[in-house]
C-alpha cells in the first residue's frame, strides 16, 4: 500500500482484511506465537483475582451454560462473547501482558481473547488464528499511534484502540472483505471507551476496559458479517474518534509502514509485573545497584527521569491502596527492586503493600520530567530509563538503560518466555506443569494445529 499523507479508516480496513498467513514473513508468524503464549500465561495468572471472579459470575449468569469457547481462568465453556469478555479482563490483572510503547497500547490483552473465542467457535486452524492476531495488532497499534499521546492523557488507549484491534482480528478470522471490515471498525469505534480516572480510586475499570474492548470488537465483527453497517470514517470523520478523543491525531500513522514494518515485531514483553512506564527506571535502578554493590539501605534518594506519559499515568498514584494500584506507583516498584532485586508477581503482595520498609523507600523516590527521555520516546518509540541515585554516603550515581528488558532489541528469549509462562501459570495454580508443557508445545507449533479448541482440560 502506498503511504498517504491523509489516510483513512478504509485504508486500514483494506490491509487488515487482506492479511494471509502465507504472506507473513516468518519472523512475524513466529513472534505471533511467542506473543500468544505470553498472553495465555498472563491470562492464567488472573485466576482468583476479584475483578475476574466478578466477570466470571456475570458470564455464568448471563451467558449459556456451555459452548465451544474456553474461559481460561475457570475452565468453563461458554459463547464467544463471554469467553472474550472474561479472558480479556483476566489478561490485564497482573500487569504482565505485552505492550507497544509507540502506540501506548497493550495489544495482546484485547486481540487474543477475541481472536481465540472466534477461532474456537468457528473451528479455525492455527494458521488462520495467527493471521487474525497479526491483523488485530496491525490495526490496534496504528490506531493508537494515530490518536497519539494527547488521547492517552485522558483515555486508556487499550480500551479505545483495542476495540478496533479486536474487531479487525475477528473480522479477519470470519473472512471479512474490505467493506465488511470497514463496517466492523465503524461499529467498534463508536463503542470505544476507557478513561484513566479509575487510577485515582484504585478501581477495577482497567480490567473492564480490556474485557469490553475484546467483547465489543468481537460483537462488531459478527454484526458486520451479517450486514450491520458502521461509520465508514470512524477514525478521521468530522465526528469520529480523532475529533472527539484527540487534539493531535496524525492520519499518516494509520498506514505508515503497512506490510513493511510489523507491529508484532515492535511489541515488548513485560519483564516486571507492573505498569510498563515503571520498567525503564526499574532496570536502570537495578543496574546501578548491581554495578555499585548497593543495598536498599545504601540509597538515600532516587530521581526517576521520565517521559510525560509516565507522569500522566503514574502521577495520580501517591499512596497505593491495593496490590494492583501499587503496580502503578513508581516509588513502590523501585522499592521492590531495591529490596528484592525484582518486581514480579510474587513480590506484589499484601505483605509488601503494608511493609513499612517498602513504604519508606517508596517515599525516597521522585519522578521528574526529563526532556531527553521525552525526545527519545518521540524519536525511537522506546522508553529510556534514567535514574539519579544519591547514596547515604553522599555519592551521586546516574544510571541509564536505553533498551529495557523485553523491548525489541532486548527481547525475552523463547526460554525466558517459557519460564515466564510457567511462573505465571503457577502463580494462582491455574495450570499444572504438565498442562503448560502441552500448551507450550501447541504454541510453538500453532501453524500446524488444525484447530485451537481445547487449550486446557475442562
Amino acid at each position: 500500500m502506498t503511504l498517504e499523507t491523509t489516510a483513512t479508516t478504509r485504508n486500514l480496513a483494506a490491509f487488515a482484511s487482506g492479511i494471509r498467513y502465507e504472506d507473513l514473513p516468518q519472523e512475524v508468524s513466529e513472534r505471533a506465537k511467542e506473543l500468544f503464549l505470553d498472553w495465555v500465561a498472563a491470562t492464567l495468572a488472573g485466576k482468583n483475582a476479584r475483578p475476574v471472579r466478578a466477570l466470571e459470575r456475570f458470564a455464568e449468569t448471563m451467558g449459556p451454560p456451555d459452548g465451544p469457547c474456553e474461559i481460561l481462568t475457570s475452565r468453563r465453556r461458554t459463547s464467544p462473547l463471554f469467553a472474550a469478555l472474561v479472558n480479556g479482563g483476566a489478561a490485564h490483572v497482573v500487569e504482565q501482558d505485552d505492550v507497544h510503547s509507540g502506540a501506548l497500547f497493550h495489544p495482546g490483552a484485547v486481540v487474543f481473547p477475541a481472536a481465540l473465542a472466534a477461532a474456537q467457535e468457528a473451528g479455525a486452524s492455527g494458521k488462520d488464528f495467527l493471521a487474525a492476531a497479526v491483523a488485530g495488532y496491525e490495526t490496534g497499534v496504528r490506531v493508537g499511534r494515530f490518536l497519539g499521546p494527547a488521547h492517552y492523557k485522558v483515555f486508556h488507549t487499550t480500551g479505545t484502540a483495542g476495540t478496533l484491534a479486536a474487531a479487525a482480528a475477528v473480522g479477519r478470522l470470519l473472512g471479512a472483505d474490505e467493506d465488511t471490515m470497514l463496517n466492523a471498525l465503524g461499529s467498534a469505534g463508536t463503542q470505544a471507551a476507557g478513561l484513566w480516572e479509575f487510577m485515582r480510586d484504585a478501581a477495577d475499570s482497567k480490567q473492564l476496559h480490556t474485557a469490553k474492548a475484546a467483547a465489543d470488537g468481537l460483537l462488531s465483527a459478527y454484526l458486520a458479517r451479517d450486514g450491520f453497517t458502521g461509520a465508514t470514517r470512524i477514525l478521521e470523520g468530522e465526528q469520529g474518534m480523532a475529533a472527539g478523543m484527540s487534539d493531535g491525531a496524525d492520519p499518516a500513522k494509520l498506514v505508515e509502514g503497512l506490510g513493511e514494518k510489523w507491529a508484532v515485531l515492535e511489541t515488548s514483553f513485560k519483564f516486571h509485573a507492573s505498569c510498563r512506564h515503571t520498567h525503564p527506571a526499574a532496570d536502570a535502578l537495578l543496574k546501578a545497584m548491581r554495578e555499585h554493590d548497593l543495598g536498599a539501605a545504601d540509597v538515600a534518594r532516587v530521581h526517576a527521569r521520565v517521559h510525560a506519559a509516565a507522569i500522566d499515568v503514574l502521577g495520580p498514584v501517591t499512596d497505593p491502596r491495593t496490590i494492583h494500584q501499587s503496580k502503578f506507583s513508581m516509588g513502590f516498584v523501585l522499592a521492590l527492586i531495591a529490596r528484592y532485586g525484582r518486581a514480579g508477581v510474587n513480590e506484589f503482595t499484601e505483605e509488601s503493600l503494608h511493609d513499612p520498609e517498602v513504604r519508606e523507600f517508596a517515599g525516597r523516590v521522585e519522578m521528574v520530567f526529563d526532556r531527553e527521555a521525552e525526545a527519545n520516546t518521540a524519536e525511537t518509540n522506546r522508553w529510556v530509563g534514567i535514574v539519579e541515585v544519591e547514596t547515604t554516603n553522599g555519592e551521586q550515581i546516574v544510571s541509564r538503560v536505553d533498551i529495557p528488558k523485553g523491548d525489541p532489541g532486548n527481547e525475552l528469549s523463547r526460554e525466558e518466555i517459557e519460564e515466564k509462562a510457567r511462573r505465571l501459570a503457577a502463580f494462582q495454580e491455574a495450570a499444572s506443569s504438565e498442562e503448560m508443557n502441552a500448551l507450550i508445545g501447541r504454541a510453538w507449533n500453532m501453524d500446524r494445529e488444525p484447530s485451537v479448541r481445547n487449550l486446557l482440560p475442562g
